[in-house]
């Protein structure tokens, strides 16, 4: 799993029980979710398809720094299905884990549209062949 994305835990991401809301997360997963898929799928326009089951097993408290790791897990026709993990710098728990986000390349028009990938490509990939 990489993690890219750190989040520093402010007063406004707080619910009333003083700690993470548990929206604000899922916010961040879904965007983060979103950038990982359309960059693999390199096409600007990816919708959210699919999300597996949420358990929340603990949580962040202001001034907590957490971390969203994704991973790609499958590639579909249209699809890329991602897995996420977010854990606690500082408490070193897991906040939570979701084992599928399915996003879905689509056209101008909303429609589903192939992406013909099947595997994970790196940034340095691409640029070393656009070099060559």
């Amino acid at each position: 799993m990489n993690y890219h994305t750190r989040k520093w835990i402010k007063p406004e991401d707080l619910n009333p029980n003083q700690t993470l809301f548990g929206g604000k997360l899922l916010q961040w997963i879904d965007e983060e979710s979103a950038l990982y898929a359309i960059v693999q799928l390199e096409t600007p326009r990816c919708v959210t398809k699919y999300i597996s089951e949420i358990n929340f097993v603990s949580s962040a408290k202001q001034g907590d720094i957490i971390e969203i790791g994704i991973e790609a897990i499958a590639f579909g026709r249209t699809s890329i299905t991602l897995a996420c993990d977010v854990r606690n710098m500082m408490t070193r728990q897991t906040i939570i884990t979701i084992d599928k986000i399915v996003f879905v390349g689509v056209d101008h028009d909303g429609k589903p549209t192939e992406h013909g990938k099947t595997q994970i490509e790196f940034i340095s990939d691409r640029l070393n062949d656009q070099e060559e």
